[in-house]
């Protein structure tokens, strides 16, 4: 999915994103506004993640989600 539709699209994405990353708060998640770095940052904060673990997980997610 492209990150320009993901940005456009993320009131809407913001609640598949939650269900999949609830370690996050309301307020991290529109700080975020479907920005790919920031989410990534994000998920290694709270999840102890390396850079490139983070990013595979959005990339992932992303993925899955767009063939949904």
């Amino acid at each position: 999915m492209n990150w320009d539709i993901i940005q456009g699209k993320w009131k809407q994405l913001k609640g598949n994103v939650r269900e999949k990353w609830g370690e996050l708060t309301d307020d991290e998640y529109d700080k975020i506004a479907g920005n790919k770095d920031q989410l990534a940052g994000k998920l290694q904060e709270k999840y102890g993640w390396t850079k490139n673990e983070a990013e595979k997980e959005v990339d992932d997610f992303f993925k899955d989600h767009d063939k949904a």
